[in-house]
């Protein structure tokens, strides 16, 4: 608490900003007076998985630009016991694919809530049908001519 205000902290990639993101962000500027959104760095996420499409700086300033944060951050690491401490925060919010992975923040007093993801929609999910849309295009553009006529090379 923060001069008897609620201060609640939220993180992610945000890469390919879409609703759950939205969602998420919407439901934790509700739990409290302050949100503060991290937003993970491009190096911390190669950590973890391969890298995003829309580049940190391009990232952060879309999470500034919409309404709900009133801080956005660089999280530079996944580890959040240290930014207790300088932020004050007491509600953690993540989505439920972490499940489990920040109940140590309990320890500090923080009420952690896994927010329901909600199935179909990621960064990862929208990667894969863009990539599957291109692969088609391709394959067509790549096989138009019938089989029967030469080619030559």
């Amino acid at each position: 608490m923060l001069n008897n205000k609620i201060v609640v902290y939220t993180s992610g990639t945000f890469d390919m900003l879409h609703i759950n993101h939205l969602k998420m962000i919407e439901y934790a500027r509700a739990l409290g007076d302050i949100l503060i959104v991290g937003v993970n760095t491009d190096e911390l996420v190669a950590s973890y998985k391969s890298q995003p499409i829309i580049p940190f700086e391009e990232r952060i300033a879309l999470l500034k630009a919409i309404k709900g944060p009133d801080i956005v951050i660089p999280q530079r690491s996944l580890d959040h016991t240290d930014k207790v401490k300088k932020l004050n925060f007491d509600i953690f919010v993540v989505g439920d694919d972490w499940a489990g992975k920040y109940d140590y923040l309990k320890k500090q007093g923080v009420d952690v809530v896994y927010f329901p993801y909600g199935a179909g929609i990621s960064s990862s999910n929208l990667k894969k049908r863009i990539y599957d849309k291109y692969k088609k295009l391709q394959d067509k553009a790549n096989n138009h001519l019938p089989s029967d006529i030469m080619v030559r090379k």
